[in-house]
């Protein structure tokens, strides 16, 4: 009965603020209701991001437990359902006014739509797919892959993967990685089913449908976005598995015929091996990585200094193994979390997680509204991060960051190499992640680890374990903890290659495969001008083409891999 009057009291509501309301200018109200969003929600976003952060750098059972907490805060704000309701009247007169408001206020308050609409559920459920978020994330923090008894970090993992020439050594690292996957599965499933079921109660088909659709994507669009790239890397691909195969199977000294995944020298085959000519590593074995980038992010008027200094880069027990960065209060407070060790692939993950840093304010002026004050898509942030990464590997790099690189030919080579060999390599591990998600979503019930061994073997040509029945895709985490957000690294590296182009002809005057950045701040100033100052005031796709002059398109990126 009480559910019966609370909901009547609500329809009462929101029709008494229509009935009041919509006759009159919906500009006031629009800036009464982002006022308050910045007045209300802003301290908790913020205070989020603290916590976050503190969790993932800890791994303590406190900090996750205060994280859950202030997410479910910030859920209960975003899910008021009165406010939900006042914004829903917003934003439809605003549409329907006779003299459109200001396209600035109206990007506010879509933005501002899409982000009470993702939450726009029983706070009960949130919360439940909250304390499971939240698990899991604990789970892979604190998770060391143990062997013959003895506990590996992500990097010696990945040392083995990249080392050892004993087949039974490699696979035992191998599957040590992958013993998270049950560790994490029951929540996991858990937090699939939830996730549909909010995706659900909101009108979308599923979780998968609705993340697409609140970043303003086409569900559809993607996925033909990833039928035409497979068309176009395919062959490419192919060609190229052919010659890894070949050297991988020498290096172990087996049959080509006789490789399974734990011979590809990264626990999911999403990175290039070390087969080539040049070990690019040694260029980088006694050197300061997070020196190098501070001085050629300097070098091209983009200071990273206050950036390095707030953030946590070494490997430490409990602290999460991988890299990223974040914005906490989109006021200049970004850090970047690593675990740096010397060589090429630190290097270009230092490279890209300082791209991320760099699209944040300052550099996002501060004139650009609290809400707005964003990147434009997750994609474009993703892109302009993948658009630096490729330096670690270029010898011209080195060179003028002034590592000692004996033969610039030879290791030019090498790098070119490595750098097609990584965008071929990452555009079918992709394809895995995208249709697995997709599918995932469609049908939980589905057995989940046949279809990711048979997307494997399909995209990525790489044969599965003979017996093996276990979740392996369990142990990628984003697949748990970064859900249906896969697909905007693939769209983030077409725009990578893009911009890249864009830079290359209009301030370098010179061919994208010779192009450097180094010292040369006019790079600098075109990012600021095209890329950080229409922040999120432009949905993505007018966006992209205000910053490349082109809509987004897998040109540039097909000269890339020829």
């Amino acid at each position: 009965m009480r559910q019966i009057i609370a909901c009547m009291s609500l329809v009462l509501v929101v029709l008494g603020v229509a009935g009041c309301q919509t006759e009159s200018n919906p500009v006031p109200r629009a800036q009464e209701f982002i006022r308050d969003y910045e007045a209300t929600v802003r301290p908790v976003e913020i205070e989020m991001q603290r916590a976050w952060w503190n969790a993932n750098t800890s791994g303590k059972d406190e900090d996750f437990k205060a994280k859950e907490q202030i997410q479910n805060r910030l859920d209960g704000l975003l899910s008021d359902r009165l406010q939900f309701a006042r914004l829903e009247i917003i934003r439809e007169d605003l549409e329907n006014a006779r003299e459109k408001p200001s396209f600035l206020l109206r990007r506010q308050i879509e933005v501002l739509y899409l982000t009470y609409q993702a939450r726009h559920v029983d706070p009960e459920l949130l919360k439940k797919i909250s304390a499971k978020e939240n698990a899991i994330e604990q789970a892979f923090n604190t998770f060391r892959a143990k062997v013959d008894g003895k506990e590996l970090t992500d990097s010696a993992v990945t040392k083995v993967l990249r080392e050892s020439k004993d087949s039974t050594e490699r696979q035992k690292a191998w599957e040590a990685s992958k013993a998270v996957g049950p560790v994490v599965l029951a929540d996991l499933k858990e937090v699939v089913k939830l996730r549909n079921q909010a995706a659900t109660k909101l009108g979308f088909r599923n979780y998968y449908d609705m993340q697409l659709r609140l970043g303003e994507q086409d569900p559809q669009a993607v996925l033909k976005i990833f039928d035409e790239l497979y068309e176009l890397t395919r062959e490419p691909y192919k060609q190229l598995k052919g010659e890894i195969d070949a050297k991988l199977a020498a290096n172990c000294g087996i049959p080509v015929a006789d490789l399974r995944p734990w011979h590809y020298q990264d626990k999911f085959f999403q990175e290039p091996p070390a087969i080539y000519e040049v070990n690019l590593d040694s260029f980088y074995a006694k050197a300061d990585i997070a020196a190098l980038a501070r001085d050629f992010y300097a070098g091209i008027g983009l200071p990273v200094d206050k950036i390095l200094a707030r953030s946590d880069l070494y490997e430490r027990a409990g602290k999460s193994p991988h890299g990223f960065c974040t914005d906490i209060d989109r006021e200049g407070d970004v850090r970047v979390l690593e675990n740096i060790v010397p060589g090429r692939e630190w290097m270009g993950v230092t490279l890209h997680e300082c791209g991320h840093g760099v699209y944040a304010p300052p550099n996002i002026p501060a004139s650009v509204p609290y809400v707005l004050r964003t990147q434009a898509h997750s994609f474009t942030t993703e892109g302009l991060a993948m658009m630096f990464e490729p330096f670690a590997a270029k010898a011209n790099w080195m060179a003028a960051m002034g590592l000692n690189v004996p033969d610039v030919k030879a290791a030019t080579e090498t790098g070119a190499k490595v750098q097609r060999s990584h965008l071929l390599i990452f555009a079918a591990w992709s394809q895995v992640m995208v249709r697995f998600e997709m599918a995932m979503y469609e049908n939980p019930e589905q057995d989940l680890n046949k279809l990711w061994w048979d997307l494997v073997e399909k995209y990525q040509m790489v044969k599965r374990p003979e017996g093996r029945n276990a979740p392996d895709y369990a142990s990628k985490i984003h697949i748990c903890t970064s859900p249906c957000y896969y697909h905007n690294y693939t769209m983030g590296q077409l725009f990578a290659s893009q911009l890249h182009h864009a830079i290359c002809r209009e301030v370098l005057k010179t061919e994208p495969s010779k192009a450097l950045y180094n010292n040369h701040p006019e790079v600098g100033e075109f990012l600021k001008q095209r890329v950080f100052a229409p922040a999120n005031t432009l949905r993505w796709e007018a966006f992209v083409k205000f910053a490349t002059g082109e809509e987004l398109n897998a040109k540039a990126f097909a000269e890339d891999v020829k």
